[in-house]
């Protein structure tokens, strides 16, 4: 789930978007739309009008939520009569990751098919950096991440191997000073996996260059 706000470009609205669909539909109460697939009824997303007016602080860019905000949101979403409800996971898309094992695509001269423990799972992630190599640590965004060029990970399929996610280099993370140079950023030896890498190990790592 990614909740974004940019007040100077969109308006006072927060945007929270919860999985990728088809068919969408709209339904509308005050302020607040719920965007769900016609076929499913699954939720899609949520826009938020007019949010200042029952929320303080939110700041432009991607906004992290908390248990409170959640909680806040979906308060929201009982008041206005839309039969749906925000998840509380608060679990991070970005995080640290293990290269648990590598191979060469099946169909390509340069990318590798990579299995990366993320913590509680493995993903199988497709890479073609020209450095990535087998019982590295590094940095994954997890499907569903929102990356600060405003890109969305999804689910993808590299020449016929499916993709759970995208090793990341330094630059895509928008580091201060990152390397504009092809290559994955490759994290020191000791990182554990699964940790929240914005929170927990992006200082650490620029204090490296």
């Amino acid at each position: 789930m990614i909740l974004y706000y940019n007040r100077e470009g969109i308006g006072d609205t927060l945007i929270v978007y919860v999985k990728e669909g088809e068919n969408q539909a709209l339904q509308s109460n005050g302020d607040v739309t719920r965007i769900y697939d016609r076929e499913t009824k699954e939720t899609l997303g949520i826009n938020f009008f007019h949010v200042s007016s029952f929320l303080d602080g939110l700041t432009s860019g991607q906004v992290k939520p908390d248990l409170q905000l959640i909680d806040r949101l979906n308060q929201k979403l009982t008041e206005s009569g839309i039969e749906t409800m925000l998840p509380n996971d608060l679990q991070p898309l970005i995080v640290t990751g293990h290269v648990l094992a590598m191979e060469k695509h099946p169909d390509s001269d340069h990318m590798h098919v990579c299995r990366v423990e993320c913590g509680q799972e493995t993903l199988q992630i497709v890479c073609g950096a020209p450095n990535i190599d087998q019982g590295q640590k590094v940095v994954v965004a997890k499907l569903g991440a929102l990356m600060p060029s405003g890109l969305i990970i999804r689910p993808t399929v590299l020449r016929g191997v499916a993709s759970d996610g995208m090793i990341c280099s330094a630059r895509e993370l928008a580091l201060p000073n990152a390397p504009q140079k092809r290559g994955i950023l490759v994290l020191a030896p000791d990182t554990k996996t699964g940790l929240d890498f914005y929170l927990d190990v992006a200082s650490k790592v620029q204090k490296s260059y």
